[in-house]
């Protein structure tokens, strides 16, 4: 009786980890995800960055 009684109390605390474990993944994901659609550069066609740009003039 008391090993099932642990069980049951160890497999909820388990749960309840994995449970949090993936929300705090999926969250970081989703912060991940619109930090790089920010960072997007539909100029840059040969993926070297801004090096050979002229600079804009305002």
């Amino acid at each position: 009786m008391n090993n099932k009684i642990m069980f049951i109390v160890g497999s909820v605390i388990f749960v309840i980890y994995v449970y949090f474990l993936l929300s705090i993944i999926r969250k970081q994901h989703k912060i991940q995800r619109a930090e790089n659609t920010k960072s997007y550069d539909a100029n840059d066609l040969d993926g070297i960055g801004n090096q050979g740009r002229f600079p804009t003039k305002e």
